[in-house]
């Protein structure tokens, strides 16, 4: 019989952005269940307060939460400093933030790119340079960025997203070649559609911008998917997971896709 696989987090610290709901709420009691403890961030407290309760109670981890809006550079500092005060360590960042909005590239204002480089590039610059010291002085780290498959696939009323967040993949290349010496690992998941309320609101514009129902898009969709289903939250976490535990220590610089196949490139 195979044992289950060690992941080496238990009584590791790791920061979980954007962990109020939806992929990052799942990222983060994934990682409870490993033992790690987390600090955990989004705009709204009340709902973190419950992600962290629910983290202690079922695991028995320390879960520290506050409200942090991610496109703030010195929150996502002061943030970083908080919980390394608090734990005396920081060992697993996760960079995450919800995604700009989806609209027709002429549609776009600057506003809205502004805001997208601000919420979806800048904020893992952030939390890259709060984290890494802590990490350089333990050599030993974990850094895992969340963008999107469209990263590598890019979908027409995802502009602002498929350009932003590419910039992601620079910017974990260059990081994982700078500090794999350091014993710190940089790497990138890219969801494709999940079962959250981002991928529900996709949907239905798309539903609108044809005049159908929400059903029959959904439907189209799953039959484009070699799987026949989205992913669940809990799938995406789990690649995170891995990408955070001791297994992964030799990949760096990757972005893994959980996308059920829908990415067609080699």
């Amino acid at each position: 019989m195979i044992g289950r696989m060690e992941t080496g987090l238990k009584g590791k610290v790791a920061v979980v952005a954007g962990s109020s709901q939806g992929i990052g709420r799942a990222i983060a009691l994934a990682l409870g269940a490993e033992g790690a403890h987390v600090a955990l961030c989004a705009r709204r407290q009340d709902v973190l307060d419950a992600v962290a309760a629910e983290a202690h109670s079922r695991f028995g981890v320390q879960a520290f939460a506050k409200s942090v809006d991610v496109a703030d550079d010195a929150a996502v500092r002061g943030f970083v400093t908080a919980t390394a005060g608090r734990f005396g360590r920081v060992d697993v960042c996760i960079p995450n933030a919800g995604g700009p909005p989806a609209k027709p590239f002429l549609q776009t204002t600057m506003e809205e790119w502004e805001r997208a480089w601000l919420l979806n590039l800048r904020s893992a610059v952030s939390f890259a340079q709060a984290v890494l010291p802590h990490m350089q002085r333990q050599h030993w780290g974990r850094i895992v960025t969340l963008t999107s498959y469209t990263v590598k696939q890019p979908a027409p009323e995802l502009v602002l997203s498929n350009t932003i967040r590419a910039g992601i993949l620079g910017l974990v290349r260059s990081l994982a070649g700078q500090f794999g010496r350091d014993g710190i690992t940089v790497n990138n998941v890219g969801p494709g559609f999940t079962e959250t309320d981002r991928s529900r609101s996709l949907l239905e514009q798309r539903a609108r911008n044809r005049g159908v129902s929400l059903e029959e898009v959904q439907r189209e969709l799953e039959q484009d998917i070699p799987i026949g289903r989205m992913a669940t939250p809990e799938e995406v976490a789990a690649a995170v997971v891995w990408l955070a535990s001791e297994s992964s220590a030799s990949v760096t610089g990757q972005t893994i896709l959980v996308d059920g196949g829908s990415y067609r490139g080699l």
